[in-house]
């Protein structure tokens, strides 16, 4: 059964369909229906302006901390 076929099937669980599939669904977490708060919002945007910069797709752990560090936010 494909993804779309699951769509137009009631019952079918979301595990179901990665489990039949093998992939998860890409979710852009921007983009979930959840309020957030201005500190996460600056947060996000600081980290895909980094992103955009540096042409990397998937930051280090050393670099969300520069991106923290750049925020202001210290130890």
């Amino acid at each position: 059964m494909s993804y779309a076929e699951s769509i137009e099937m009631p019952g079918h669980s979301a595990t179901a369909i990665v489990h039949e599939s093998g992939r998860r669904r890409k979710i852009d977490p921007t983009t979930c229906e959840r309020d957030y708060s201005n500190d996460e919002r600056e947060f996000m945007q600081a980290v895909e302006e980094y992103k955009r910069q540096s042409g990397r797709s998937f930051p280090t752990c050393s670099e969300i901390l520069e991106v923290v560090r750049g925020l202001g936010y210290s130890k």
